[in-house]
């Protein structure tokens, strides 16, 4: 590994990938590589499969034809993708370090504390607050902090700024940037703009 780099190096290859829900085909045909350090943005109109691919590649849903693998990655360091969907799968009666303590125990305590999370996300001040009273952009901050408290390579993120003011998204922005700087990378879902060098666009249901 190099200077810096946290994670080794590895590139997740999709070859003629179709997806969908089903007898419900989505996407098709999908052809990609993405190598330690980068991120693909997927880009496209509702419906076109986004979400659906994201799941595939997560292995929530199996896929309909093609093969997914994570080359140079050895199956020994544990799970490799996290996977952070549109909805925020927060419990409102829980706190909300409860809910991130929560989180780390299933996923692994591999990262950050929860709480030195929260801190990160902007949330340490109301770490004891029950989590239902947070409005749409903490929530989304909360599910992002999932990410720090377990450390895995592979980020799948479906529209991670949703609902986050201009600090938050550079936030997001930030974090991404210093996932890819120590060797992972991304796949995002998103109708936003992401400044993140070298980023890498995937349009899907027609279109460059």
């Amino acid at each position: 590994m190099t200077h810096g780099q946290v994670h080794r190096a590895i590139t997740l290859e999709v070859s003629g990938l179709a997806c969908g829900h089903g007898d419900v085909v989505l996407a098709s045909g999908l052809t990609f590589s993405v190598p330690g350090g980068t991120a693909l943005a997927l880009r496209g109109a509702n419906g076109v499969g986004k979400s659906t691919l994201l799941l595939t590649l997560a292995g929530l849903l199996p896929p309909l034809q093609g093969s997914i693998a994570l080359a140079g990655y050895d199956p020994e360091d544990g799970p490799a993708f996290h996977h952070c969907g549109h909805r925020n799968a927060v419990r409102p009666r829980l706190s909300v370090l409860q809910t991130l303590d929560f989180w780390a125990a299933i996923n692994g305590r591999t990262g950050l504390s929860p709480t030195s999370a929260l801190d990160r996300l902007g949330l340490g001040a109301i770490a004891g607050l029950d989590a239902g009273y947070l409005s749409a952009g903490q929530q989304r901050r909360l599910a992002l902090a999932r990410l720090l408290v377990s450390q895995r390579p592979v980020w799948l993120l479906d529209e991670p700024l949703a609902a986050l003011d201009a600090e938050g998204q550079g936030l997001v922005v930030t974090l991404l940037a210093e996932h890819l700087d120590a060797g992972g990378l991304a796949v995002i879902a998103t109708h936003d703009d992401l400044a993140l060098k070298g980023l890498v666009t995937l349009t899907l249901g027609g279109g460059a």
